[in-house]
């Protein structure tokens, strides 16, 4: 059995290296980095899903496996589309576009080096996924009912937030303004925030409530809510979506911040 999942983690990580290794290549050819993170979205609905039907014991893909590859599927489909049509009318990502300006000459060999460590740094989201699928039970289970809607409502979440930020650039009396209304008001990131709660399903699924011992690597389901919290709250999210605000939009987006809680949503003050 831990021969099985070590050779996962290895397939894992090469399939990452492998579709990292391509978003590198077409961010070189059309200098657009946004693209990125589009392919980085689908590479994890790829994998995962492949992950998710990982046969076990040359066995056709059970209702769980079905239930969890479905879940990151629709996850990857709805967020990369949306990160795809962002990327259409921009020249490029500015969070990208600074790394590359501050890396100069080294920009396309740092790059790839740095989209290979976001490759094996997100191993622990598929494998996670992984685990969750083989969670040991027959039938589906309340508690994989419970990872769906938990998805659901992550989903649902995060393209409202995307729907309202959309809405206010489209006002053209917001320009210059900070978008400050619907779940905006309650945290300066719901889109980051609606993600990271959307992987909160896979250690739900994974680690049995009504035996918790009985499958110790479904607790390795956790590192995909705590690796997702700190690479959008301390690493390629809000760090530098945050310094770009600051220079774009100065004293109002200090005073957003002063008032808005940083990720989870709380009431606004002030």
């Amino acid at each position: 059995m831990t021969v099985l999942y070590l050779e996962a983690l290895v397939a894992i990580a090469i399939a990452l290296g492998l579709l990292m290794a391509g978003a590198w290549l077409v961010q070189q050819k059309t200098g657009n980095s946004g693209w990125v993170d589009t392919i980085w979205t689908f590479s994890l609905g790829l994998t995962g899903a492949a992950a998710a039907l990982w046969p076990v014991a040359g066995a056709a893909p059970n209702a769980r496996q079905w239930l969890v590859a479905a879940l990151v599927v629709a996850w990857s489909v709805r967020l990369g589309s949306h990160i795809a049509a962002r990327t259409r009318h921009i020249t490029d990502d500015p969070r990208y576009a600074a790394f590359a300006k501050d890396w100069g000459a080294d920009a396309p060999k740092k790059m790839f080096v740095f989209l290979q460590q976001q490759a094996y740094g997100s191993v622990p989201l598929v494998f996670a996924i992984f685990v969750a699928a083989r969670a040991p039970a027959g039938e589906l289970r309340l508690q994989d009912w419970l990872g769906l809607l938990i998805l659901a409502i992550g989903i649902a979440g995060e393209g409202l937030a995307d729907s309202q930020l959309k809405a206010f650039r489209e006002n053209p009396a917001n320009k210059g303004k900070v978008c400050d209304a619907g779940l905006w008001r309650w945290s300066r990131h719901p889109n980051y925030f609606f993600q990271w709660f959307g992987w909160l399903s896979y250690p739900v699924i994974a680690i049995p409530f009504s035996d918790p011992l009985s499958y110790p690597w479904g607790y390795a389901a956790l590192l995909a809510p705590l690796f997702m919290y700190w690479i959008l709250v301390h690493v390629t999210g809000i760090p530098p979506l945050e310094e770009q605000m600051l220079k774009s939009r100065g004293e109002r987006y200090k005073a957003y911040q002063a008032r808005t809680s940083k990720f989870f949503p709380l009431p606004p003050g002030g």
